[in-house]
């Protein structure tokens, strides 16, 4: 793990945030990339005060220009790129399909999948060239279900699952691998816009087996499994991490 250089994007808070931590406690060396360059900067002391090497990358993952500067800086830094997560997410505009919209549309697919895509066209050019490499795309529990009140989001999702099974099968045989890691519900500032009212986020609780919300920190435990040798012969797959949401 200690020889690993680790890009994430959306890592500025909830579970990218989580991950940046979690890498840096093991000694990888971390560029943390996201849309505020203050609040960057200081993730990046931080991460330094564990002793890992640490970077800030100001992106807009929407932007194709932007993300290739975000892989070509990180490979000038660190001279590779071994494990990407691609975590940049909006819950987008949560309501009734009768209220969406061409722009509400746009907004939600264009962080979401737009930038996965992006985000992964970029970090494969790099990792083809060192004949190694790891990418996880952050998904939801969402990604395989439904949700009534939140068709866009879910719809990204999807997208996202869809994409990086595709990914990793185009390109098993070059040593890259692409898996996702679904979150259930995680108590995140994210879940607490998408559900707008302690009730509603209290109530996700009652269909969690575990009796309890997951934290970002669990999640991130589960990106670094992935990311690590110990999931070497795992591509193509999604990873639940849900208190056992999917098999109620």
């Amino acid at each position: 793990m200690s020889k690993q250089v680790v890009l994430i994007t959306g890592a500025l808070t909830g579970i990218g945030r989580a991950a940046a931590v979690a890498f840096a406690k093991k000694g990888a060396k971390v560029v943390v990339a996201g849309r505020h360059a203050e609040v960057g900067n200081a993730l990046a002391v931080e991460l330094r005060s564990f002793g890992a090497e640490a970077e800030f990358i100001n992106v807009d993952v929407r932007k194709e220009d932007e993300v290739r500067a975000m892989v070509d800086k990180t490979v000038a830094r660190f001279g590779r790129l071994d494990v990407a997560v691609n975590n940049a997410a909006t819950e987008g505009q949560v309501g009734p399909i009768t209220d969406q919209t061409a722009e509400s549309y746009a907004a939600t697919f264009d962080t979401n999948v737009l930038g996965v895509v992006l985000s992964m066209k970029h970090e494969v050019r790099a990792m083809q060239g060192q004949g190694s490499g790891n990418i996880i795309n952050i998904s939801s529990t969402y990604g395989h279900e439904g949700a009534a009140g939140a068709s866009i989001y879910v719809g990204s999702k999807h997208a996202v699952e869809g994409i990086t099974k595709s990914v990793a099968l185009e390109i098993a045989q070059s040593g890259i691998r692409v898996n996702g890691v679904a979150p259930g519900p995680t108590d995140t500032g994210m879940l607490t816009r998408f559900t707008g009212t302690p009730e509603n986020k209290a109530a996700l609780v009652s269909g969690v087996p575990l009796g309890r919300l997951g934290l970002s920190e669990e999640v991130a435990d589960a990106i670094v499994f992935i990311a690590s040798d110990a999931a070497s012969f795992i591509t193509g797959h999604i990873l639940n991490v849900d208190g056992g949401h999917t098999a109620n």
